[in-house]
This record gives C-alpha cells, structure tokens and sequence, in this order.
C-alpha cells in the first residue's frame, strides 16, 4: 500500500505563491512517476504537472506552464509544486498521485487521472483577488 500526503495549501493572495509537498511511503518512492492534479468545486478533476522518476523529465498543463515548477527529491520521498503568480483560477483542491506502471525512470506520466494508481487526501489552495 502507498500513502500520501500533501501539505502545503492555504490563503494567498493573487500574483503570490506557495509551495506544495507531498510525502510519500509504503513504497520505493523512486520506482512511482509522480503527478499533481487539482478540482475546483463543480469541475472535472485536471491535470497540473508530472515528473519522470529520475526527476529529470517534467510536463506541465498549458494553465500553469511558467508559473509553476515540479520537482522531486528521492531521497526524502517527496514531490513538491511551486506555485508562484497564483491567479484565482488557480483556487482548488490539489492532489498528488503516484504511477507505478511506468518502467521507464524518464517517462513522465500523462494528464489522465486513470494514469495513477494512488492519491492523497489533497490540499486546499485558495488565491484571493
């Protein structure tokens, strides 16, 4: 079993930032591509940003593409996404994911929830205007 858990989330300000984590256990953290993903209330769960599991490949939804970076670090089994130029739209719930299917340590995973096998419990992100 894997678990999950994103911390990180909270109020800001519109054009601020935040950082959010994500530990992981259970697992070879290093053996999981990694994902973030986010739903607003009302809206269909979308995909943020993945990370390869070297870390070394990374894509990003065209929303956030040079606002936010992913990033990961394999010997403290978390991923993190820094969130900067925050916009309101960017308000939702975030949540991290792990994919364990992808045997490559340079594939990033895609923008399809189904993609993941785990998830953690989210975190709120609120950007007032």
């Amino acid at each position: 079993q894997v678990q999950l858990v994103e911390s990180g989330g909270g109020l800001v300000q519109a054009g601020g930032s935040l950082r959010l984590s994500c530990a992981a256990s259970g697992r070879t953290f290093s053996s999981a591509a990694m994902g973030w993903f986010r739903q607003a209330p009302g809206k269909e769960r979308e995909f943020v940003a993945a990370i390869s599991r070297s870390g070394g490949s990374t894509h990003y939804a065209d929303s956030v593409n040079g606002r936010f970076t992913i990033s990961r670090d394999n010997t403290r089994n978390t991923v993190s996404l820094q969130m900067s130029s925050l916009k309101p739209e960017d308000s939702a719930v975030y949540y991290c994911a792990a994919a364990f299917k992808i045997l490559s340590t340079v594939v990033v995973p895609g923008a399809t929830p189904s993609e993941y096998g785990y998830w953690g419990q989210g975190t709120q992100v609120t950007v007032s205007s």
